[in-house]
């Protein structure tokens, strides 16, 4: 087992003070990593990770209840990109609802645990308290070739 070390580093004066600052997690128990970089085809979503019950399931799926962080990074130095996060809120392994991000070129999207760590609602604006499965992360690339970078920890 390891530790994943995460820092978050922001470096920014303004008016002459300094309004940075430095996050930094420690994540015990790692066991397993997963990095790729990823070129996504122009006018083509990609699926980049998908989760489920067991690696087992489904040919490169990640165990859902061992993931502990993940990351995508647009590696694009021009275009953003559109990032889905397809959520299984019956948490069966199938996906049936849809959250997508823009990610403009060179930014990262982070996430903790993706076992009940997230949720979805279309028909009110409150807070979701009961959370579920991530089932997968798809890039749209909209009509230009990008490449992403995905670090998962578990």
């Amino acid at each position: 087992m390891a530790v994943l070390t995460v820092t978050i580093k922001e470096e920014l004066t303004l008016n002459g003070f300094d309004r940075g600052s430095v996050n930094t997690i420690a994540i015990d128990s790692v066991t397993q990593s997963f990095n790729r970089i990823v070129t996504c085809p122009a006018s083509v979503d990609t699926t980049v990770a998908m989760f489920q019950d067991g690696t087992n399931t489904q040919d490169g799926a990640l165990d859902l209840q061992d993931v502990k962080y993940v990351r995508v990074t647009n590696l694009d130095s021009t275009n953003s990109v559109n990032l889905s996060l397809q959520v299984s809120s019956a948490e069966n392994g199938t996906a049936d609802s849809s959250c997508s991000v823009l990610l403009e070129a060179g930014k990262s999207f982070m996430m903790g645990a993706v076992h009940d760590g997230i949720a979805v609602d279309d028909d009110a604006a409150t807070i979701v308290t009961t959370l579920t499965d991530l089932e997968s992360i798809i890039i749209d690339p909209s009509t230009n070739e990008v490449t992403v970078e995905v670090f998962i920890a578990s």
